[in-house]
């Protein structure tokens, strides 16, 4: 079960292979990850001297945490793999020019588990056409279903075209006017 997940990395990056790592925590951290106070958007993962380090996962304190603790919400927190996988995940980090990124926190036999992904950043294009992809698909699940709710003619006798730039152009007959609306 998946507590928290970092959206933006499935958008910024292309994700070649998934790991799941364990994940040294406080007492603290694990109520507050439990609670789902956790953020991971922002976070990366770095090696040093063959080990694996969570950086900028922000991990907010429960208001009930105790007072004896200073919580720290974003300190370095180590990652646990087999040594055989760091090696291999630190062969193609230097050498492919690979980046680790957290994809999420999620249960595995009731502990924290953190699922990291070997990523190659996306270039911009890549992203837009991404994007283009997903609109193009969304219109065509539109089509097949028959829905015309989003349709916003009230005599329901309009033609619906797609244009390059990604907006619905719907040429309504009865007052032959053209409204636009973005897609999606």
């Amino acid at each position: 079960m998946t507590i928290v997940q970092n959206k933006k990395a499935f958008h910024d990056y292309l994700i070649e292979e998934r790991y799941e790592s364990g994940i040294v925590l406080e007492g603290w951290e694990v109520k507050a990850i439990r609670a789902g106070r956790a953020q991971i958007k922002e976070a990366y993962v770095l090696i040093r001297a063959a080990e694996l380090y969570l950086i900028g996962a922000h991990i907010t304190a429960l208001p009930q945490a105790s007072t004896h603790v200073q919580p720290d919400p974003v300190r370095t927190r180590k990652l646990l793999l087999h040594a055989a996988e760091i090696r291999k995940l630190i062969g193609k980090v230097e050498r492919a020019g690979y980046t680790l990124i957290p994809l999420n926190f999620h249960y595995n036999k009731h502990r924290i588990k953190i699922e990291i992904g070997l990523a190659k950043g996306k270039k911009q294009h890549d992203k837009r056409e991404a994007s283009k992809e997903r609109d193009w698909q969304r219109a065509a699940d539109m089509r097949q279903s028959g829905s015309d709710s989003w349709l916003s003619c009230p005599a329901r006798k309009c033609q619906v075209s797609i244009t390059v730039s990604g907006f619905k152009e719907i040429d309504c007959m009865p007052s032959r006017t053209n409204h636009k609306a973005r897609s999606g």
